[in-house]
């Protein structure tokens, strides 16, 4: 969302995208953040307000002068703070309206040689991104505010997101499943009993694991030596019934997904883990070493459904989440929020979000890129032409 559309004709345009003046009037009044005209005479001029204030480069009391020059409203920027820490529940609703009112493309994605990546099936990568929280003393702790999300495939879209701080952990069941999805996450998502309650729910998961993610089973739960079959596969490739343990209930059965990288990736890896150890100063464990040369990933896709080469194709799709955050934090400007208040650095992280969705919904509308099958076939690794 630019400057211009907070301006007078484009705010009217954007005012109807975010559902029309008396919808958000209601919801505003419902929720607390507007209870009766003052200084700001309607819900609308507070919302102006409000992403005025986080989705540009000014402060409290140029925001304040802004609206004073443009006839918005004459208000001080302690009236202004005391807005923005009641707009919490309101924006959160917005954000969740706009989530639920988008509209799903078919299930078509493309990938290699034409063939659907997910075979009909909805395809859900989860992620998580930081922005650093104001003050020196927050920087010097580690102080975040957490975003994780869920990237819809093929709609290319954030389906849905959950704002925590940094004792927020990340977990591939925090945000709610939809049954038949195909769930893909990370290594730090790998833990059995999260991985058990998704499948629980109905949805498959692919999920990249590290040779110490889990404790390792085999179907009578003897111990698996996962750097010992790493080490004994001379073709590169792995794919075999797993089972991880679990806390409090009987293993989890998977499917071992495991494939050697390429000789220069590989020996880039193992580089790159010798320098961590040294970074740590820390002695590099020998089955760190022989696991750098893997991909390692465990799925609950059954091998009649969905192949081997299949499973890292789906697999290689997680990087549009990545990009989706990265273009959130450049094109859209999520960085770290002003203040120290986390009540205003939620205001200001929900504001980017609900530009984020605006701005899915108007590529939406423009319809498919012709070169989105081109794109996923980049994912999957598939040759193209320039």
């Amino acid at each position: 969302m630019a400057h211009a559309e907070l301006t007078e004709a484009g705010w009217d345009s954007t005012v109807g995208q975010l559902g029309g003046a008396d919808l958000l009037e209601a919801e505003a009044r419902e929720t607390g953040a507007f209870v009766r005209p003052r200084e700001i005479r309607c819900a609308v001029d507070l919302l102006r307000f409000i992403l005025a204030y986080c989705l540009g480069k000014w402060g409290l009391r140029l925001t304040a002068a802004w609206a004073e020059g443009i006839g918005l409203a004459s208000v001080s920027n302690v009236a202004l703070l005391g807005r923005l820490r009641n707009a919490v529940p309101w924006l959160e609703r917005i954000a969740a309206r706009l989530l639920a009112g988008q509209g799903a493309r078919p299930l078509s994605g493309g990938s290699r040689a034409g063939r659907p990546a997910g075979k009909g099936r909805l395809i859900r990568l989860v992620d998580a991104t930081n922005v650093v929280k104001a003050g020196k003393a927050e920087r010097e702790s580690g102080g975040v505010w957490r975003i994780h999300g869920v990237y819809d495939l093929p709609d290319e879209r954030l389906s849905a997101f959950e704002i925590t701080d940094e004792k927020g952990a990340e977990a591939i069941n925090r945000i709610a499943v939809v049954a038949g999805e195909i769930r893909i996450a990370d290594r730090v998502h790998c833990r059995a009993d999260d991985l058990a309650d998704v499948i629980a729910q109905g949805a498959d998961v692919v999920v990249r694991a590290s040779w110490r993610s889990a404790r390792w089973l085999d179907e009578k739960g003897r111990t698996v030596d996962i750097v010992a079959e790493l080490r004994a596969d001379a073709p590169g490739r792995i794919d075999r019934p797993i089972w991880l343990a679990r806390r409090k209930a009987a293993p989890l059965r998977l499917r071992l997904v495991a494939t050697r990288k390429p000789n220069d990736k590989a020996m880039q890896a193992v580089a790159e883990a010798r320098a961590h150890a040294r970074s740590k100063q820390r002695k590099i464990e020998p089955g760190t070493l022989v696991a750098a040369e893997w991909v390692i990933m465990v799925t609950s896709l059954a091998p009649e459904a969905f192949a081997t080469d299949e499973v890292l194709e789906l697999y290689r799709l997680r990087w549009r989440i990545e990009i989706a955050f990265k273009r959130m934090k450049s094109l859209i400007g999520l960085a770290g929020p002003p203040g120290a208040c986390p009540v205003v650095a939620r205001v200001w992280v929900l504001c980017h979000l609900i530009a984020v969705l605006l701005t899915e919904a108007q590529l939406a509308a423009i319809g498919d890129s012709p070169r989105r099958d081109t794109a996923l076939d980049r994912a999957c690794g598939a040759p193209v032409a320039c």
